[in-house]
């Protein structure tokens, strides 16, 4: 009975957890967090500017499990991206020591 007992309190905390790892980000601060290092400058929801809307960065990842990993790593290190009048340069490097502020913001993205 005991056994019971701990593997349903065991289920609840997990099933608690799993819940709160698939939260929605915050919408709100994802976009304070992009206008005020600049992304907005380059990037639109749905629009092209000098960089590729969010829209189109969701369905280039949609369906990868490695997504979210790669765009962080996108967004912190800086890699030289290619643009569509094919010119090139080195993308802003987010500082990593808001690494939840830019998991915010990458899940945001994912979610256009």
């Amino acid at each position: 009975m005991k056994s019971i007992a701990l593997l349903a309190t065991a289920a609840a905390a997990l099933s608690l957890v799993s819940a709160s790892a698939f939260a929605a980000p915050d919408a709100e601060a994802a976009q304070k967090y992009a206008k005020d290092n600049g992304c907005t400058k380059c990037h639109a929801v749905d629009k092209t500017k000098k960089g590729p809307p969010y829209q189109k960065t969701a369905a280039k990842y949609k369906g990868k499990a490695d997504a979210e990993a790669k765009l962080f790593d996108q967004l912190t290190k800086g890699p030289k991206v290619k643009f569509e009048d094919g010119t090139e340069e080195e993308h802003k490097a987010l500082d990593t020591k808001e690494s939840a502020q830019i998991k915010n913001l990458v899940q945001w993205i994912l979610a256009q």
